[in-house]
């Protein structure tokens, strides 16, 4: 995949601070993304020398899917070893916001929103069907009831751009074929109608149970209380996700428009994986 042959100590993702898990630990949420492009195998991050790989289907990360120590949790549930590629990207159009749903791994995740002219920068990951099959059914794609589907970006209001894979090199060109995963509840809002956009996980959870005295009813006053219980509570995360509705906090991301009914991984392999709490 274009990566060297020597690999040092020093990329391991503990050296590198990038070794803790949203699933494990909540309040980390999203998770430390790296600070450029890698090959995640393993325990390691290695240097790449490439940017796009074909026979791979390219999926934009905009919460903890871009965090390396996030997926390595995902695939060892599934069993899955294959190295995972994160390119770094310019994407115009989107912006990160806050799901209008109450996870049951313990915090409330990212979702992106339209942003149209806004430029940010996100990290592809590079799957392959195995590795597609198993974030998708991570996300509930897989699953009526699941918090995400999978959309493809249209070229038209969109740009994704791989940054270059070397010093003096000029960017990228544009993809084509981008997936993303889109909340099937909406995103949250400002107040003003706006999308929110996601502050980090503590940081937003400290402003919600300040904004909601319901909120605080069903998930204490702290965010340390919020992520306890809403840990492995089905129950109670899905009152919390209507309680969002019920008080106007939720609104459009404007991508639902994207969604089709086909956005499972390889045919024949979503639907066998049975996904973690949502």
């Amino acid at each position: 995949m274009g990566e060297p042959r020597q690999h040092p100590a020093d990329r391991t993702l503990e050296a590198l601070g990038l070794s803790v898990a949203p699933r494990e630990h909540p309040l980390v949420y999203p998770g430390a993304w790296p600070a450029e492009s890698g090959l995640l195998d393993g325990d390691r991050l290695l240097p790449l020398t490439r940017r796009t790989f074909p026979g791979r289907v390219p999926v934009l990360a905009v919460g903890s899917n871009a965090s390396p120590a996030q997926l390595r949790h995902k695939m060892r549930q599934y069993e899955l070893s294959s190295p995972i590629p994160l390119v770094k990207a310019r994407v115009t159009g989107l912006e990160i916001g806050v799901s209008a749903h109450v996870s049951a791994l313990g915090y409330v995740s990212a979702s992106p929103f339209r942003a149209p002219g806004h430029t940010r920068e996100l990290f592809i990951t590079w799957l392959d069907p195995a590795q597609l099959a198993a974030i998708d059914a991570s996300e509930g794609v897989t699953r009526p009831s699941g918090a995400y589907d999978r959309v493809l970006l249209p070229s038209t209001g969109f740009r994704v751009e791989p940054e270059p894979s070397g010093p003096g090199e000029l960017g990228g060109r544009p993809l084509d074929g981008v997936h993303l995963y889109v909340n099937r509840h909406g995103v949250l809002q400002d107040g003003t109608g706006t999308p929110r956009e996601h502050p980090g996980e503590r940081r937003l959870l400290t402003e919600l149970l300040a904004e909601s005295p319901g909120l605080r009813k069903l998930f204490g006053a702290t965010p340390e209380e919020f992520c306890s219980r809403a840990r492995g509570d089905l129950r109670l995360c899905a009152e919390g996700t209507r309680l969002f509705a019920r008080e106007g906090r939720t609104t459009a991301s404007g991508l639902e428009k994207y969604v089709r009914g086909q956005q499972t991984g390889s045919p024949g392999t979503g639907e066998s994986l049975s996904p973690p709490w949502m």
